[in-house]
C-alpha cells in the first residue's frame, strides 16, 4: 500500500504544474474571445471561427511531437542522458516539417471558410485575417512543445506551467495594443488577437529556450553536433510513435467541431447550452488529462530502468488517482451545476438545458479519467498506434452514429435532442476506456524482455 501512496504523491507533483500550465493555455482563447467581443460581435465570431480550424491543425502538431516525451524519460532513466540532446535536436526538425505543413493549410483557410453557407462576408475576412496571422505563430508554438516535452521527459514539469503563465499575462497587453491600435500599431480588431497571440508563441519559445541553456541541471542536455541534419531513422521513429497520439487529438477536436455543427438547427437556446456543457467538461477534462501526462513520464522513466513492475505500479496508481479525482469533480459538478451555467448566461431555458446537460457531463467524468490517464500509459510503453484504432472506433464508429441516432432521430427512442449527442459521448468515452484498459493489461501481461524491447524502441 506504501508504494501506491508514494506513487501517487510523485504523479500529483508532476501533474499539478501541468494542470496550472494547461489552464493558461485555454486562458489564452478565452481571453482572446472576451477581448475580441470588446469590439464587436462579429469580431468575436471570427475568433472563434478561426479557432475552430487553428485549433485541429495545431493540435495535430502538437500530438506528433509527444512521442518525445517518453523517449526523453525512457533515456533519463537508462541513465543515458548524453544521448536526449540528439533526439530534441531532431524534434525540431520534425517540428519545423509540421510547422510548414500548419501553415500552407492555415494560409488556404479561405476553402474552409467557404464551405461555410451563408456566413457573412465581413465575418469570413475577419476570420481569414485572425488565421492568416496567428499562423505565424505555429513554429514558435512547436517549437516550445520541443522543449516543453524534453522538460518534462526529465520530470521537470514546472518550467511549462511557468512560462504558460508568463504568456498568458503577456497575451493581454499585446493583444491590446492590436486590437485597439495602440503604440503606433494598426487597429486591427479580432485580427489583432491572431497577430498577439502568434507573438505570443514565440516569446514563450524564446524564454524556455534560455531557461533550457541557463539551467545548472540541463547543462548535460547538448546534441552531438551544434547543427545536424534530419536523421531519417530518428525522425521516422518519433512520427511512427507520434503519428497516432496526433491523429487521436485531431479526430477528437474534430469531433466536437462536428457536433457542434450538428447541434445548430435545434435552435439558440440548443446551442448556448450545449457549448456551455461542453466548455464546463472541457474544464474538467483538464485533470485526467494532466494525470495522463505524468503517467507517460512516470512509466516511461521506470521501464527505462528496466523496471517492468515498478510501470504497472506507476500505471495502477495513475488511474485509482485519476478515478478519485474524477469523482470528486462530477460530484461537485452535479452539485453546482446550476450556478455554472448561470455564470455564463442569465436565460432560464438556457440555464435549464445546460445544467441538465451538465449530469451528463458528470456521467462521463470517470470514463474520460480512464481512458486518457490509459492512453497516457500507453504513450509510457510506446504502444501509440492502439490509441488511434480505440479513439477512432469509440468516437466516429460508435459514439458520433449512436448519438446522432439518439438526438435527431427517431428509430431507437423520440429524437432527445442535445442529449443524445451526449448519451452518444458517454457510449464512445465508456467503450474507449474499457478498449484502453484491456490494452494496459494485455501490454502488462507480456514477458519483461518483450515489454523492456518495445520501450526501448
Amino acid at each position: 500500500m506504501q508504494k501506491y501512496l508514494t506513487e501517487a504523491r510523485s504523479l500529483l507533483a508532476l501533474a499539478i504544474p501541468v494542470i496550472l500550465a494547461q489552464i493558461a493555455q485555454t486562458s489564452m482563447g478565452v481571453v482572446d474571445t472576451i477581448m475580441a467581443g470588446s469590439v464587436s460581435a462579429t469580431d468575436m465570431a471570427a475568433v472563434a471561427v478561426g479557432t475552430s480550424i487553428w485549433l485541429p491543425a495545431i493540435l495535430f502538431g502538437h500530438g506528433l511531437l509527444l512521442s518525445l516525451t517518453p523517449t526523453v524519460a525512457h533515456l533519463n532513466g537508462a541513465g543515458r542522458r548524453d544521448k536526449i540532446g540528439d533526439q530534441v535536436q531532431q524534434g525540431f526538425w520534425l517540428a519545423g516539417g509540421v510547422s510548414v505543413l500548419v501553415m500552407v493549410v492555415i494560409y488556404h483557410c479561405d476553402l474552409m471558410i467557404g464551405l461555410m453557407h451563408n456566413i457573412d462576408p465581413l465575418l469570413k475576412e475577419k476570420a481569414i485575417g485572425y488565421l492568416r496571422a496567428i499562423m505565424w505563430g505555429a513554429p514558435g508554438y512547436l517549437f516550445f512543445q520541443v522543449l516543453r516535452d524534453q522538460c518534462e521527459g526529465l520530470s521537470k514539469t514546472k518550467p511549462g506551467m511557468v512560462f504558460g503563465f508568463i504568456g498568458l499575462l503577456v497575451n493581454i497587453p499585446v493583444n491590446y495594443v492590436f486590437i485597439y491600435g495602440k503604440f503606433g500599431a494598426p487597429a486591427l480588431g479580432g485580427v489583432g488577437c491572431g497577430v498577439a497571440t502568434g507573438t505570443v508563441y514565440w516569446v514563450m519559445f524564446i524564454m524556455m529556450r534560455i531557461y533550457t541553456k541557463r539551467t545548472y541541471s540541463l547543462r548535460d542536455i547538448v546534441a552531438t553536433k551544434p547543427f545536424a541534419k534530419p536523421d531519417w531513422q530518428v525522425l521516422k521513429r518519433l512520427t511512427q510513435l507520434g503519428l497516432p497520439v496526433a491523429l487521436a487529438l485531431f479526430f477528437e477536436v474534430t469531433l466536437f467541431a462536428v457536433v457542434a455543427l450538428l447541434v445548430s438547427p435545434l435552435g439558440i437556446v440548443a446551442v448556448a447550452s450545449h457549448q456551455i456543457a461542453l466548455n464546463v467538461g472541457s474544464l474538467m477534462f483538464v485533470v485526467p488529462l494532466s494525470l495522463g501526462v505524468a503517467a507517460t513520464i512516470r512509466v516511461g522513466s521506470r521501464l527505462g530502468e528496466s523496471n517492468p513492475q515498478g510501470a504497472k505500479v506507476s500505471a495502477r496508481t495513475s488511474v485509482a488517482t485519476g478515478i478519485a479525482m474524477a469523482c470528486i469533480i462530477a460530484t461537485l459538478a452535479v452539485i453546482f451545476r446550476v450556478h455554472i451555467a448561470q455564470l455564463y448566461n442569465d436565460n432560464p431555458e438556457v440555464v435549464t438545458l445546460a445544467s441538465h446537460l451538465m449530469l451528463f457531463a458528470a456521467i462521463f467524468q470517470i470514463s474520460d479519467a480512464v481512458q486518457v490517464i490509459s492512453s497516457g500509459v500507453l504513450r509510457g510503453y510506446k504502444d501509440t498506434r492502439s490509441i488511434f484504432y480505440i479513439t477512432f472506433t469509440a468516437y466516429w464508429i460508435l459514439g458520433l452514429p449512436i448519438g446522432y441516432l439518439l438526438a435527431l432521430t427517431d428509430y431507437l427512442v423520440p429524437a432527445m435532442g442535445p442529449s443524445g449527442f451526449w448519451c452518444g459521448f458517454i457510449i464512445g468515452l465508456t467503450f474507449a476506456a474499457t478498449m484502453m484498459s484491456w490494452r494496459v493489461r494485455w501490454i502488462q501481461k507480456q514477458s519483461s524482455f518483450s515489454i523492456l524491447q518495445r520501450a526501448g524502441r
